[in-house]
């Protein structure tokens, strides 16, 4: 008579699969680049010469009505650069996109952008629809 074993389940281990996708989750939550949204909608201006780039890190909106939007809050001109100065402390890197409402005040899209470069940042672009 033969002596049988208990049968041990035949299986996968999955401990070194669900490491290896711990460790892929942590590499793009590290390498993510966060973009800071203006929080609204703007009606953009048409351009004939507008043309298509890659989105900038901190996005600035500007209504009609002359209220200036950044992270999702609406904020005053006097506080535009102070933002922009800490957040390029932080990314150096970082591009700036003004999206201003066609009914917009121009003079105060001159201003926005004047405290965007003295707060650091030159590399600005204006938002258009084509």
């Amino acid at each position: 008579m033969r002596h049988q074993r208990p049968e041990e389940e035949i299986g996968i281990d999955l401990a070194p699969m669900l490491d290896f996708v711990l460790n892929l989750l942590i590499f793009f939550i590290i390498t993510t680049s966060f973009v800071k949204e203006a929080g609204i909608v703007v009606d953009r201006p048409e351009a004939l010469t507008a043309e298509h780039r890659e989105s900038g890190n901190i996005l600035i909106a500007i209504r009609a009505n002359g209220e200036i939007w950044m992270d999702r809050r609406q904020v005053d001109l006097r506080e535009v650069r102070p933002i922009v100065e800490r957040m390029h402390v932080e990314r150096p890197d970082d591009t700036v996109i003004v999206i201003g409402d066609k009914a917009a005040p121009a003079g105060l899209l001159a201003q926005v952008m004047d405290e965007v470069k003295l707060g650091g940042i030159e590399n600005i672009t204006f938002s258009t629809t084509q």
